[in-house]
């Protein structure tokens, strides 16, 4: 079981827990700061952290350990996030009545066009926050309009995201008060994606799950392995596609690409305690 499960989900997944969605953003002045200071700040934040990390990341090894063990706490105290699949985004627009698609700190970052991936999960309407935290990003075609979905509406962005490629993650403001879910990969300029698995600088943690496949729907196909965002699958000297178990972060998102409905997910707890028996 993860650390957030045992300390925020008493016992069960954290971010299926309702209390971690039952405070006001827009009173709760705490976090309601440090939301508007990560969105306006996100560029220069960024503009400096991305040097530090390319210049450390070819540092000798005692002096990126030294590095690491400085800024992992602040990580996960701070901005805390993970794949989430599917399903169970679902089940948190269940929890999280208050879906609106917000403009993506990452893509603004890149100077990529926004595609409205981003969505704020919320208890009670905070637009009055999220208009403050984004009051800078310009007005046009590349920009989301501030939009509120119902389920049904948030559910297909989902599905257009997994067709398109990109895994779910679900993120924290002030931890375990969770505030968002993105919709990313590698090429679409999710800084997550990029601090953690290029930089060595861990901002993105493993979800509960990891992916298995059953090998005799298998056909071999490899659209799985040009799905998977982490290069978690291959294809073996059989041509039956194999899980990297430490590379899997459990997004669940090779699935959408199998035809043969071959790939699952299961509980990585109950797998890492199969391996370390």
């Amino acid at each position: 079981m993860c650390e957030f499960c045992a300390q925020h989900g008493d016992g069960k997944k954290w971010y299926l827990q309702a209390e971690n969605y039952a405070a006001d953003l827009a009173s709760d002045l705490e976090r309601r700061e440090f939301m508007i200071e990560f969105v306006t700040g996100f560029d220069t934040t960024m503009g400096r952290t991305v040097p530090l990390l390319e210049k450390a990341k070819h540092a000798p090894q005692p002096i990126r350990a030294a590095i690491d063990r400085r800024m992992r706490p602040r990580q996960m105290a701070d901005h805390w996030g993970q794949p989430v699949p599917i399903e169970e985004c679902e089940r948190i627009f269940d929890i999280a009545t208050s879906i609106v698609q917000l403009p993506c700190v990452c893509r603004h970052f890149a100077g990529m066009p926004e595609r409205g991936y981003c969505l704020g999960v919320t208890v009670t309407p905070a637009d009055d926050v999220f208009t403050e935290a984004f009051r800078d990003y310009a007005d046009g075609p590349d920009t989301a309009v501030f939009q509120r979905l119902s389920r049904e509406e948030a559910v297909a962005v989902l599905h257009r995201a997994e067709r398109e490629g990109m895994m779910h993650s679900v993120w924290t403001f002030k931890t375990p008060f969770i505030a968002g879910i993105c919709n990313c990969n590698l090429a679409s300029g999710c800084m997550a994606m990029r601090t953690t698995l290029e930089l060595d600088y861990k901002t993105m943690w493993k979800g509960e799950y990891v992916a298995a496949v059953e090998e005799a729907r298998c056909v071999g196909c490899g659209a799985c392995v040009e799905r998977c965002p982490f290069g978690a699958l291959t294809l073996d000297e059989r041509r039956i596609a194999t899980v990297d178990h430490g590379a899997c972060y459990g997004c669940g998102i090779c699935r959408s690409s199998c035809r043969k409905d071959a790939i699952a997910l299961d509980d990585r707890a109950v797998e890492d305690a199969a391996v370390t028996w």
